[in-house]
């Protein structure tokens, strides 16, 4: 059995490799085609994310956590005065500074787990990225979202929600169980840490940790919320 640091060190390996296939995943795209419904259905629920960050009304200084290749990113860079994005992936970093020249963007590539933050922000946001948090890290992750967000800051994050329907190898493998096998495109597998949260269990454990929170999740794929 894997270690926690080693699972950790196998996800990483896993998103360096998945660079390049990322955005198919997204844009459903390639083998992540499912017909046009599916696309419509996927489409419309992302716009319901769009807005509701949109709705935060996110400004002044922005941190992203665990940006990938940019795709929201590019959307986080229509608010900032300035706007710090953090991933451990040099090869998803370069895709990112590829699709947005803006020139109040600082990357910072490091591992969220190791990286400090080094100064307060308005506004924190990440995507699909609590979900490959351990339960022994959630505590210590949220201190430093805390740490480094300014009195006053507001957080926004989104993720995936379980999807029944989903194939075997997307779903955790027990009911317990916060490890999932993934697969790219050339035949490796990698496990990672996958835990999908019901968005009443989540806002009970932020609430734990002292924060105020909503949680909501659209019909089909995605949960979002904010905290503050």
């Amino acid at each position: 059995m894997k270690s926690e640091e080693e699972l950790l060190l196998e996800q990483k390996a896993y998103y360096r490799a998945r660079s390049a296939e990322y955005d198919d995943w997204f844009y459903r795209r390639d083998r992540f085609y499912k017909g046009e419904d599916h696309k419509a259905r996927w489409e419309g629920e992302v716009q319901i994310l769009r807005s509701a960050l949109d709705h935060q009304s996110p400004s002044g200084t922005i941190l992203e956590l665990a940006c990938g290749t940019g795709i929201w990113t590019q959307e986080l860079a229509r608010y900032a005065e300035s706007l710090d994005v953090v991933d451990s992936s040099p090869e998803v970093l370069e895709i990112c500074k590829s699709k947005i020249q803006h020139p109040r963007i600082t990357f910072h590539c490091s591992d969220i787990f190791d990286w400090a933050p080094q100064r307060k922000y308005d506004f924190v946001f990440f995507s699909f990225w609590l979900s490959h948090v351990p339960p022994s890290r959630f505590a210590p992750f949220w201190k430093k979202v805390r740490a480094a967000l300014d009195p006053g800051g507001a957080v926004f994050f989104l993720d995936n929600a379980q999807n029944l329907g989903a194939p075997t190898d997307q779903q955790p493998r027990s009911e317990d169980d916060w490890l999932a096998r993934r697969d790219l495109r050339d035949g490796r597998e990698f496990d990672i840490v996958k835990i999908f949260y019901e968005p009443s269990e989540l806002e009970e454990q932020l609430r734990s940790l002292g924060w105020t929170c909503r949680v909501r999740r659209t019909d089909s794929f995605f949960i979002y919320g904010e905290a503050s």
